[in-house]
């Protein structure tokens, strides 16, 4: 498919770096925090990570090659096979993403990330995938600050627990997507209900009108990193993590529980119809 930028299969076995399959660059993944288990059963290699909540895998910011996707014309998709526990817990598939000590804190390093349940504007339980054009935290039009990075898709649905699953998202330098097992889960904004009745949310999308919730409307683009700019206003820049984001000063705190089957990651926002493919091709149904 084309914009592949990576794939990785977790087919290797623990104490060692997984590594992407059929791609340009090889995008070594680090364990962290000790080796990761591996188990049986995976969708493309037939095996997987099986990540405890306090481990999870990362590239150096230094080393991301392709992966550090920025710019204001950016674009992004992110297809991952996974199995979640603990949705209290676990709220991090992959990323570049660091938003520092938490709320207020505007030395975040942020770009692109898949989460899940994110409560604070309308995303509790549900799949969240992030885009920052700030780093930090969301910006209004007038130059105001929200607390947080509030710039995210949030689907209908709940993410599923206990079970195998596909969840994905696509950016297209405008409208963030996001797909739970190869369908777009579109919803639209209720702004009280969601929590977004803030004029960032309901005045300040295409045409003066609402920003949607998935599709939800960013359109700025994905921060980059520019040490003569950001120095001394920010943190390190983002490295690349799978199942772990920095998040109110810890690696850990949200770091996920569960298998990782494939993750694959694209430079251009794909269709409807490829999600779907890609779906149908980890044949959730056959996995254990």
């Amino acid at each position: 498919m084309p914009g592949l930028i990576a794939f990785w299969t977790f087919r290797e076995e623990a104490g060692q770096k997984r590594v992407s399959q059929g791609t340009k660059e090889q995008h070594p993944l680090s364990e962290v925090n000790g080796p990761i288990k591996r188990s049986a059963g995976g969708p493309f290699s037939g095996y997987a990570a099986d990540l405890n909540g306090s481990q999870y895998f990362e590239i150096k910011h230094s080393e991301t090659g392709d992966l550090n996707i920025s710019g204001k014309n950016a674009q992004v998709s992110l297809f991952a096979v996974v199995r979640i526990v603990d949705l209290k817990k676990s709220r991090t598939i992959a990323g570049m993403w660091s938003e520092g000590k938490g709320a207020n804190d505007d030395t975040g390093t942020r770009q692109y990330a898949l989460l899940m349940n994110m409560p604070t504007y309308g995303g509790s339980r549900q799949l969240v995938p992030h885009i920052s054009a700030e780093g930090g935290v969301t910006m209004r039009a007038d130059g105001t600050k929200f607390p947080w990075c509030a710039d995210y898709a949030a689907t209908k649905s709940e993410v599923p627990e206990e079970q195998w699953c596909t969840l994905a998202f696509t950016y297209d330098s405008k409208y963030i997507r996001a797909y739970i097992n190869g369908v777009l889960d579109a919803r639209s904004l209720d702004p009280v209900k969601d929590k977004r009745n803030d004029h960032y949310f309901t005045k300040e999308g295409p045409d003066g009108k609402d920003r949607g919730m998935n599709p939800y409307y960013h359109g700025r683009g994905i921060f980059k990193y520019d040490p003569l700019l950001h120095a001394k206003t920010k943190i390190a820049p983002s490295d690349f993590t799978v199942g772990a984001r920095m998040a109110v000063g810890s690696m850990t705190g949200e770091a996920t529980i569960g298998k990782f089957g494939g993750l694959a990651v694209f430079n251009r926002a794909l269709s409807d119809s490829e999600m779907k493919k890609l779906h149908d091709a980890a044949n959730i149904a056959d996995l254990k």
